[in-house]
């Protein structure tokens, strides 16, 4: 999801006027809302990322951009915020060895759960632009060809509405595709739509439901996860919020589930007391004995 990328170059003179007060608010507002932690050292990256937002609305100055940031009449314009901080930075079956792990092993652990009548739920939590919740799909798909038989959905949420509304379509440049290896490519598109875009299989995308949310909000959520992917994400919030979501996430897996994180990523807080590393930055929950269980396949969860 979010990657707070490249730096700045070194501004000799800054287009517009940025005093440090409009960098804490800004940096309080980013906090308060979408659980970014821009540390003092970003202040040049945030004046480059946002001084575009400047041009864009015709303001001559990063204390009136403020202004309209607490205004009722922002609200798009802390949509633009959002999206202008943060990179989607993400392709298909990045961290390859998520994918493989899902594949080769989960699946045959899921489909067994599944056969009983249990409901199979994953969730890319921080989906961006579509890439991983596909490739989520595509690893199932390649791990059982039936697994449309079973009661199973994806999950796909993200903060920013603009990257939800690209991955809901599901139309991707077809280098993005071409740079994927074989053994997966002809699980995850059938379709182009021209010579330069091509179509998710449409078969995978019924297994998705894509949405909005903010991770350090209310999760609406009632049923339990089988597997959680949140990758790249949590790096850009401050150690406390990290532990607090790794937490959530631990109470949100059945007993059995798996937590995928990010390669930069470290687990922490009382998390680790439920969360035990079983592979690649891959972790799994134990049950209520403390022991390493297969995923739940008796009784039902809301």
């Amino acid at each position: 999801m979010m990657n707070i990328a490249i730096p700045a170059p070194p501004d000799t003179k800054q287009e517009f006027e940025f005093s440090d007060r409009d960098f804490q608010m800004i940096s309080a507002l980013a906090n308060e809302r979408y659980g970014l932690f821009l540390q003092p050292s970003k202040k040049a990256l945030v004046h480059s990322r946002l001084a575009k937002r400047l041009r864009a609305r015709s303001l001559g100055s990063f204390a009136e951009y403020c202004a309209l940031l607490n205004q009722p009449e922002g609200d798009d314009e802390r949509s633009h915020l959002l999206s202008a901080l943060t990179t989607n930075v993400t392709h298909f079956f990045r961290e390859v060895h998520h994918f493989d792990d899902l594949r080769d092993r989960l699946v045959p652990l899921l489909v067994a759960k599944a056969k009983v009548g249990q409901p199979l739920r994953l969730w890319s939590s921080a989906c961006s632009s579509g890439q991983e919740a596909y490739s989520i799909a595509a690893a199932l798909v390649a791990g059982d060809p039936k697994i449309h038989q079973y009661d199973i959905k994806i999950l796909a949420t993200d903060i920013d509405p603009q990257v939800v509304a690209s991955a809901r379509e599901g139309v991707y440049p077809i280098d993005q595709v071409m740079a994927v290896p074989e053994s997966w490519r002809k699980t995850l598109t059938k379709t182009p739509v021209n010579e330069k875009q091509v179509q998710v299989d449409p078969a995978l995308k019924s297994l998705i439901s894509f949405g909005e949310l903010n991770l350090i909000a209310d999760w609406p959520m009632k049923r339990k996860f089988d597997v959680i992917f949140c990758r790249n994400a949590a790096i850009y919030f401050d150690k406390g919020t990290q532990a607090r979501l790794w937490q959530r996430f631990a109470d949100i897996l059945v007993d059995g589930g798996h937590l995928m994180i990010g390669h930069s990523e470290r687990l922490s807080g009382s998390a680790q007391d439920v969360l035990r590393n079983v592979g690649i930055t891959t972790y799994q929950k134990s049950n209520t004995t403390g022991k390493l269980t297969s995923p739940d396949i008796e009784g039902t969860r809301d």
